[in-house]
Order: structure tokens, then sequence, then C-alpha cells
């Protein structure tokens, strides 16, 4: 993904926020979104083929790289699984809990993933994620991500006009809070999402949000796999 494509994405992106939650321009908001979404993981995602920013992250990744704990960036000293755990767990549990009304695919994946971790990596402690950097399975990882990203998509074109407008529900939040998604210390997160509706779940946790991590990552790559 060039500097060109990138300055596209962010512009499409400004106008997914304008069009999203009006009821008529509803399937338009849908169709973009989905393009947007593509671009965050493996090509092939929507048929297109274009390369994404995600193949460009995996594309001669050594292991070393993808679990190298701390690393020395202005923004960040988690490794590269650590955010693209972070990335697809917040996806799961915004898009299938709190949009859906339906199960967290991680339940499906934790032991193949070989991690003890059920929360979003949120004010994870240094030890914890230099533990999880060290033992997660990357392959799994990957596959669990591609697993949430195509759920998504399922989502997002089941949604009916003017649902974008609806507020989270509560007991969806108070959902996420049983099952330990996000740790004590991050419950600032559950209230930020309470305060959303769809379209604002929509627009930074599956779109904006790994947009930012994966390149953090692809930062990462640069400085450390030359």
């Amino acid at each position: 993904m060039n500097q060109e494509q990138r300055k596209a994405w962010n512009e499409n992106h400004k106008r997914l926020t304008d069009m999203i939650a009006k009821p008529a321009e509803h399937q338009e908001a849908v169709e973009l979104f989905l393009s947007q979404h593509a671009w965050l993981y493996a090509g092939g995602m929507d048929g297109d083929g274009h390369p994404t920013m995600e193949d460009e992250l995996v594309q001669d990744i050594k292991e070393e790289t993808l679990r190298r704990y701390p690393v020395e960036m202005p923004d960040t000293r988690n490794s590269i699984v650590w955010h693209l755990w972070h990335i697809a767990r917040i996806e799961d549990m915004t898009m299938n809990v709190l949009i859906h009304g339906g199960d967290q695919l991680f339940h499906n994946w934790q032991a193949k993933m070989n991690v003890t971790a059920v929360h979003s990596g949120n004010e994870m402690r240094e030890e914890e994620a230099a533990a999880f950097s060290a033992t997660v399975d990357p392959d799994a990882l990957f596959s669990y991500r591609l697993a949430v990203g195509r759920r998504t998509r399922e989502i997002m074109r089941s949604l009916q006009p003017g649902q974008f407008k609806t507020k989270v529900d509560p007991a969806r939040i108070r959902r996420l809070l049983e099952q330990g998604a996000v740790k004590d210390e991050a419950r600032w997160l559950l209230d930020y999402w309470g305060g959303k509706t769809f379209a604002g779940l929509v627009l930074m946790p599956a779109t904006r949000h790994p947009f930012v991590h994966l390149n953090r990552c692809l930062r990462i790559k640069e400085k450390y796999q030359k």
C-alpha cells in the first residue's frame, strides 16, 4: 500500500464517516466499508487481488521480527504479534458482541493460538506482553484475524438502513465485562464503547483502529528487518 493508496484510504474513510448514518446512503456506505476493510486483510478478501497492508507486512517477514519485544519506537513498545492480536480482539468484541449480539469467535481459537489472555491487550503488563509475544502461534493468530474479518463482512451485509444509528445495548457491554474481555485496568474501554452507535464502532474498531496499528507494524518491520 503506497502513499497514494494510503491517502485515498483516508479520504474514503472521511466519505464513509459522512454517509454511514444516512439511511438513504446505507448500501453505498456498506460497499465503501467493504472496500476499506479489505485493504486491512490479506489480498483476495474482496476478490480484487490488489496488494494490501497485511500483504505488505507478511511479505518475507521473519518470525523473530513478528515476535520481537520490546521494540524501540516513538509510539509503541509492543511486538507485531501483539498489535495483530489487539486489533483482532477489538474487532471480534465490537462487531460480534456489541453490534451483532452474538459470540466472540475467540472462544474457538484460543487453544489454537496458544494464549492464556482472553482480554483485548489494553493495559497489558510488560511481562505479560513479553510472554505472549514469545508463545503465541503466529499462523493461528493470522487465521483467527482472517476469520474475524470475514465475519465482520457478513455482519455488515446483514445490517439494514437506519441500524447504524443504533446505540450499543448496555447488556452487551456487561456481557463483555463478565467474559473478562477487558482487564480491570481497562474498563474505560467499555465505557467508551458504551457511548457509541453502531456507526461509531464501524468507523473506529473495524476500520481506523486496525489501519493505525498495521501502519505501526509496518514501521516495526522496516526498522528491525533490513
